[in-house]
């Protein structure tokens, strides 16, 4: 069995060229309010809505961006153009990174790479945290200090423990002081796979989509503050839908 299947996913079935959209996004003139700024790229085209859900932890963590000015986002998400508007309308700078369909097309390439090679005389680590350290230094690289804020939604139930902790220590330097981190955490496994945008500063949507990869971990209130231990604040709000809203502020 290769070790992509042992995570539930076969190869071929992801491609560079299926990606939504590549980092930075866009930026506007750096003005509280204007027009929409178009998105440089490629954002993903309108979806049939999904269920929308008020947010309190979205209403926190605009709360704590609010007089910012000329902001960084970086969004982990697809690249919804609803989400880059709202962000854009109020002087943001939002880059996108969509881990989980990059960390998948990642897998798909690693195991087609590795057949017929002898991985053990080629010295390639295999284990998740050798894989993780490949991943993060050929596909997010970003200086100190670039971002005020990152949308985290659920990526972190997704990820193998060991990438999800490197992840975040990465995230840790990308932010600057006072920065903040937006986070979803299932309190228990999911039954579907789903994805987020901003539908107003009260709401999110919540749209259902194909399973790029299965969740890996439910983590209970202490791992998530040990994964976290260098923010200083971490602020909660739980809800009914088994999903935990979660900001961090560094």
């Amino acid at each position: 069995m290769s070790f992509l299947n042992k995570f539930g996913i076969g190869v071929g079935t992801g491609s560079s060229a299926g990606r939504d959209v590549s980092r930075p996004i866009a930026q506007n003139g750096g003005k509280r309010s204007m027009a929409s700024v178009p998105a440089v790229g490629s954002p993903r085209p309108p979806d049939a809505p999904g269920s929308t859900r008020i947010s309190n932890g979205l209403k926190e963590f605009l709360w704590n961006l609010d007089g910012l000015g000329r902001g960084t986002l970086l969004d982990l998400g697809p690249a919804w153009q609803t989400t880059l508007s709202f962000f854009i309308e109020r002087g943001f700078r939002v880059s996108s990174e969509d881990i989980l369909r990059e960390w998948k097309d990642f897998l798909n390439e690693e195991e087609q790479r590795l057949q017929g090679a002898n991985v053990v005389s080629d010295n390639v680590d295999m284990t998740p945290a050798g894989r993780a350290a490949r991943f993060l230094e050929s596909n997010m690289q970003y200086p100190r200090a670039s971002f005020d804020a990152v949308l985290a939604w659920d990526l972190l139930d997704y990820l193998e423990p060991a990438f999800a902790k490197q992840t975040i220590a990465n995230l840790t330097e990308w932010l600057r002081p006072g920065g903040v981190v937006f986070a979803l955490f299932h309190s228990k496994k999911p039954e579907g796979f789903q994805r987020y945008r901003i539908a107003d500063s009260n709401s999110l949507q919540i749209i259902s989509a194909n399973v790029l990869c299965p969740a890996q971990k439910v983590y209970q209130n202490r791992e998530i503050q040990d994964l976290f231990s260098r923010f200083r604040t971490m602020k909660s709000f739980v809800s009914r839908d088994q999903l935990r809203e979660t900001l961090f502020i560094k």
